[in-house]
């Protein structure tokens, strides 16, 4: 379908007051570009799990069905009653998915930034990018050196971002050195890279030893298995040899959020001079990033009093350090785009294809090495 259309397919989320979900492709009609816009031509968007909250909400993947035709096929699965109230916000409201993306520039306003990116290829963060094109102002656009493809940039402002976010954080609040969990994800190679180049001392949790040896690979220097059952000795030794008083955590569920608050605490009281019965001084930092784990957090105080856990969230941290600072970690991630922070796909799919029970089910593992890509322009 060519751009002189008007429409494009666009898939959308959909749950229902009657606590349904519903995965279809609507056909949108293409706005005409204002003078700071530009209209591309979507090639390639990643599904990060942060695309799956939206995607899939609350629903069950195992009971997906699939309806429709090939061309325009449909999902619906079931959303537990108990989930419902965390819905509310979105209930019977068709909404676009997909957080960032790449592709060429078919048509641009009469700006003369506009015009600049006329047949340029670009990255895109803004929303709505699993469609076959996208309406953008230029602000929103990053074009990609020249030789760059869709898939090379496409993944380059949620998980780049937010591993550079991490280490400046640590800066910021005075930190050494840093914990990560699920950490063999591609952010977690990411921030790898970036943690190796600046000299960074990185404590990486995983949970198989596969997932070690993906990392030892990489030349990660510290990982710890959380399946193991020399764990916690094993993390207390990392961080007594690294200090790190900084964690971020994918998980966000059950025991090891405490689990890593506890050996911080292991590690400072070791390095204290005299007893206090109220702990340490150090203050140790656990932040939240993501929900792997749909379990609750669950932890006993056993670390002192000084330490705090909280949530953290790219975008927000973006507009609190301002435009100057986020544009120089930007900066950083296009000129290392092929190195430090490329990306790795296991499947490229179309826009039909993620409606697929087989494909649902892969992606809603959030599995390592298993990144989807979608081509909202590959042929169904």
């Amino acid at each position: 379908m060519g751009v002189e259309g008007t429409t494009g397919l666009q898939l959308r989320s959909l749950i229902t007051s009657a606590g349904e979900l519903e995965l279809s492709l609507l056909p949108v009609t293409l706005p005409e570009p204002g003078p700071d816009e530009v209209v591309v031509r979507v090639e390639a968007s990643p599904i990060n799990p942060s695309d799956l909250g939206l995607l899939l909400g609350a629903a069950d993947p195992a009971t997906a069905k699939a309806s429709g035709t090939a061309a325009a096929p449909v999902v619906k699965a079931t959303v537990p009653a108990t989930a419902m109230k965390a819905m509310g916000g979105r209930l019977d409201e068709s909404m676009p998915v997909g957080n960032e993306g790449a592709g060429v520039v078919v048509k641009a306003g009469a700006s003369p930034e506009a015009q600049a990116l006329l047949g340029k290829m670009v990255a895109m963060i803004g929303g709505a990018m699993y469609a076959q094109y996208r309406t953008m102002k230029v602000a929103a656009c990053l074009p990609l050196p020249d030789g760059t493809t869709a898939a090379e940039g496409a993944s380059c402002f949620v998980n780049p971002l937010t591993s550079l976010g991490m280490v400046e954080t640590m800066r910021r609040e005075g930190h050494t050195a840093l914990i990560h969990t699920a950490a063999a994800s591609n952010l977690g190679q990411m921030l790898n890279k970036i943690c190796l180049k600046d000299g960074i001392d990185l404590v990486n949790i995983v949970r198989s030893e596969e997932q070690v040896a993906l990392l030892r690979d990489l030349g990660a220097k510290y990982i710890c298995n959380s399946a193991s059952p020399t764990f916690m000795d094993d993390l207390v030794a990392a961080l007594v040899a690294t200090g790190a008083t900084l964690a971020f955590d994918a998980t966000g569920g059950g025991k090891l959020q405490g689990q890593i608050l506890t050996a911080m605490e292991v590690m400072a009281v070791k390095a204290m001079k005299e007893y206090s019965r109220y702990g340490s001084t150090t203050h140790k930092q656990v932040y939240v990033y993501g929900r792997l784990e749909s379990k609750p957090i669950e932890f006993s105080p056993t670390f002192g009093m000084a330490w705090g856990m909280g949530g953290w969230l790219l975008f927000p941290f973006l507009q609190k350090i301002g435009q100057v600072d986020a544009a120089r970690l930007r900066a950083r991630v296009a000129s290392e785009l092929k190195t430090t922070f490329a990306s790795h796909y296991s499947k490229v799919i179309s826009l039909q294809e993620v409606l697929q029970i087989d494909n649902l089910h892969a992606y809603a593992k959030r599995a390592t090495g298993a990144k989807f890509l979608i081509n909202p322009n590959k042929a169904g």
